[in-house]
């Protein structure tokens, strides 16, 4: 249940707890501007920062590496960039494209999202950045980032004399 009435979202449903799963809520979205010179490019901003927002990543810990799972739908691995920058922060970045609209066609609803996406992720201390794999399938993006082992210290037991 969210704590913000969802008309004030535009109709979106969001969990307000949740930081990777902020909507984003443009209050000027609907404004009747005088010109649509004006409103045009809000319009676009508003798409872009929504595809930008929009991109869920799952991430997990496991013994041997952490792991990113992303759902990019309709993307071809050419259209995804990972890279790894300063040694420590994971990007993954892409675009899609908007589909082509012909003279004929009447839309009737517009839900899937285009434009740009980017989302950064500090690594932990104990990956190894110039390990990192990724591969796509099926429309999943996975990238694993090898975990260094974690050296257990030496415990010399000591006598107690008495």
């Amino acid at each position: 249940m969210s704590l913000i009435p969802t008309s004030l979202l535009g109709g979106r449903r969001t969990n307000v707890f949740d930081p990777f799963s902020l909507d984003i809520w443009d209050p000027f979205q609907d404004f009747p501007f005088p010109s649509t010179a004006l409103s045009a490019p809000r319009s676009e901003v508003a798409k872009e920062t929504s595809a930008f927002a929009s991109t869920r990543i799952d991430w997990k810990e496991t013994p041997e590496a952490h792991v990113f799972k992303a759902d990019l739908p309709g993307l071809k691995k050419e259209e995804v960039k990972v890279e790894i920058e300063e040694g420590k922060v994971l990007q993954i970045s892409g675009e899609r494209s908007k589909e082509k609209e012909e003279k004929n066609d009447k839309w009737h609803r517009v839900e899937r999202s285009s434009g740009k996406f980017l989302r950064r992720f500090r690594l932990p201390e104990n990956a190894k950045a110039d390990q990192v794999k990724a591969s796509m399938e099926n429309g999943v993006l996975t990238v694993t980032v090898p975990k260094e082992e974690v050296k257990k210290p030496d415990v010399k037991s000591i006598e107690i004399s008495g």
